[in-house]
């Protein structure tokens, strides 16, 4: 009986059916072009270079998406997660620029971790950057001495950004760092 089971089991695991098939295919065909559709109405944000929040919603709206696909949820069930998870997404959005409290409480902030010739080891231990990254990121940026860089930023998303001394006078990119002395 035991070996019975295993091998009904292990046929299952290639071809169940016609019927099932024709279920996920349908299903796959309407959670995609409702996936599609949410993310056209919700606009550029949703698509964005991840910081943590976007990270969050794209797991969510994917997770989403195989279960709809795999008929594990109903389409109904389905399209209100995704639409639920971009009108969540949309009102986070607009609190953070609503309130710079907020801001900071939904979205990381930039850290410093290079500056004026420095390393700047609090940033660079909060982030888990190594001095051969700095190096490494400096170097991509086109520039070979170290004394033409004013600052190295983890941006919110997880990027360093290479800023170059310059003689400007004008305002600075950097004006919403905290520039350690």
């Amino acid at each position: 009986m035991l070996q019975a089971f295993k091998i009904m089991n292990m046929e299952e695991v290639f071809f169940k059916d016609w019927k099932s098939i024709v279920h996920v295919a349908a299903a796959t065909i309407i959670s995609f072009i409702t996936l599609f559709i949410f993310l056209r109405i919700s606009g550029k944000r949703t698509l964005a270079k991840f910081n943590a929040f976007d990270f969050v919603v794209t797991v969510a709206l994917g997770s989403t998406l195989s279960y709809m696909m795999l008929a594990q949820v109903s389409l109904g069930e389905g399209s209100v997660v995704l639409l639920l998870t971009i009108i969540l997404q949309y009102l986070f959005a607009w609190t953070a620029r609503s309130s710079k409290k907020m801001e900071r409480i939904i979205n990381a902030v930039p850290s410093l971790i290079f500056y004026d010739g420095k390393f700047i080891a609090e940033g660079m231990a909060k982030e888990s950057i190594t001095k051969a990254e700095i190096f490494s990121m400096i170097r991509s940026s086109g520039i070979e001495y170290i004394d033409d860089v004013k600052a190295v930023v983890m941006e919110v998303n997880g990027e360093l950004t290479v800023v170059r001394k310059s003689e400007g006078n004008g305002r600075s990119s950097l004006e919403d760092i905290e520039v350690l002395s």
